[in-house]
């Protein structure tokens, strides 16, 4: 991983998507200013996020333990990690924070914007971006759940008559080995995947996707718009050296304007989970195997994009649209919660009890999050510009440098995970419409609350692909006749 902060050689023209050629100080095609666009900003990824000091908490009500015939035997040691070997490439050390709030900050301990930041009246200037092709209502033109869905616009989305999942009946059976339309409930579908009946296109395996492993669950959808699902997932559980569980969720999102982006996410996903499977059990520290993890994502996306076996010459500007995606990810080991991005697919946290405030744990690796920093624009302006969701940070070989977030937390009170595509969140952005989205019992359901929350997605529009994985976080008591502090 570089760790140079110079400017990088752009891929293509931010003002026309043009390849530039090396060295050029301004586009062959538009003439746009190569020299105008920003640095990447100076990011410590992995520092622990901070918690500003909180209010004296409320006295708790300590509960009634359970008598017991016998004393239960003592607990296994816990896990003793050691600090994470590596933070970042400036070696600031990662700390673990015991927070009586979890109010949302960045990357860099900077607390994330609770309300838009005054405007300025510089001009934004562009940072290299990769632009997906969504189509998202931006800002506050967003559809509500039951409001309309405007027509497709040109970003290469598509209107497809297909069925809401949601509302689908179990298909019929006549007979073993025979499919019936999901359209009509009558047609047999051919070998070739139609309707011999109305001739509608039936779902592919991948278009919704459902898993759940005992406290983690996740739901993935193509949408309303999309004519596939680029988004993948992978759930998964293992056990630390002194026994105890950890549970990781990962979710990447496919950079719809990149070659293969469903390809990509898959790849992503796999590689994610099957690095953390095999650290986690080895005692490494759940925040540097997140780390790692990222790392193995990455090169596995990477080799997508690699010259075939064989190939007699490397074919000019290959990496130039080479397979992309973003990644997010959590881990819930030793009363530990670590996540870890590359993009903007984010984490929120909400608590069990709605009167504690929720939290977004993440921050956009986008144009729109960076506009928002640099204070050129305030929030509601920077995500209702047709740029907002163009992404400055992404896994793939055109990837100009790979920086992993990371960040751990340790919750004193019970609360719900939620790791999701922005497929989800652009429908409840901030902290609060998120909590309010989630259903009272997704702690108990975590099942249920992922398919209710792909549901509010899709009847605010369903745009874009939507995945969303939920890990009730659970506090032990700390000790007999006590209870964890709550707010």
């Amino acid at each position: 991983m570089s760790e140079s902060h110079q400017q990088p050689a752009l891929a293509r023209c931010p003002g026309c998507e043009e390849p530039p050629a090396s060295g050029d100080l301004y586009c062959g095609a538009c003439g746009y200013d190569l020299s105008a666009v920003p640095a990447r900003p100076d990011d410590r990824p992995t520092m622990a996020i901070t918690v500003p000091p909180a209010a004296p908490p409320a006295p708790a009500v300590p509960p009634v333990a359970p008598p017991v015939p016998d004393a239960p035997a003592p607990p296994a040691p816990a896990v003793q990690w050691p600090a994470a070997s590596e933070a970042d490439s400036s070696d600031v050390p990662v700390p673990v924070h015991r927070a009586t709030d979890l109010p949302g900050t960045d990357s860099g301990g900077k607390p994330l914007p609770a309300s838009p930041p005054a405007h300025h009246d510089e001009q934004p200037t562009t940072p290299p971006v990769r632009h997906d092709d969504r189509a998202v209502e931006a800002g506050p033109a967003a559809a509500a759940p039951g409001g309309s869905v405007e027509p497709p616009d040109s970003t290469g989305d598509f209107a497809l008559a297909a069925p809401d999942p949601r509302t689908a009946e179990p298909t019929p059976t006549p007979s073993v080995g025979t499919k019936v339309c999901v359209a009509c409930r009558s047609g047999r579908v051919d070998p070739d995947g139609y309707c011999e009946n109305c001739g509608h296109a039936q779902p592919r395996e991948r278009d919704h996707m459902e898993q759940e492993l005992g406290s983690v669950a996740a739901v993935s959808d193509r949408g309303l718009r999309h004519h596939r699902n680029e988004d993948s997932f992978a759930v998964s559980s293992t056990a630390l050296p002194d026994g105890s569980p950890a549970v990781v969720a990962i979710v990447c999102d496919g950079v719809s304007s990149a070659s293969r982006p469903d390809e990509a996410s898959a790849a992503a996903a796999v590689a994610a989970n099957e690095a953390l499977l095999e650290s986690l059990p080895r005692g490494t520290h759940p925040q540097q195997a997140m780390h790692e993890a990222i790392i193995a994502a990455s090169e596995a996306v990477n080799a997508l994009a690699q010259d075939p076996p064989g190939s007699a010459e490397h074919e000019a500007h290959r990496h130039q649209n080479a397979p992309a995606c973003t990644l997010v990810g959590a881990i819930m080991a030793g009363g530990l919660l670590v996540v870890g991005w590359v993009g903007d697919s984010r984490v929120y946290w909400v608590p069990d009890d709605r009167t504690g405030p929720p939290a977004r744990l993440t921050e956009d690796d986008s144009w729109a999050a960076q506009m928002v920093a640099a204070g050129l624009m305030n929030e509601a302006e920077a995500y209702a510009d047709e740029r907002a969701h163009a992404i400055t940070g992404w896994l793939g070989a055109d990837s100009y440098e790979l920086e992993p977030h990371t960040a751990s937390f340790k919750p004193d009170r019970p609360g719900l995970v939620v790791v999701c595509t922005d497929g989800l969140w652009n429908y409840a952005e901030s902290a609060e419409e998120m909590a309010a989205a989630v259903p009272p019992e997704a702690h108990r359901l975590p099942l249920h609350g992922a398919q209710v929350l792909v549901g509010h997605a899709l009847d605010g529009g369903g745009h874009d692909n939507v995945t969303v994985a939920l890990l009730p976080f659970a506090v032990e008591p700390q000790g007999a006749g006590s209870a964890c502090t709550t707010v």
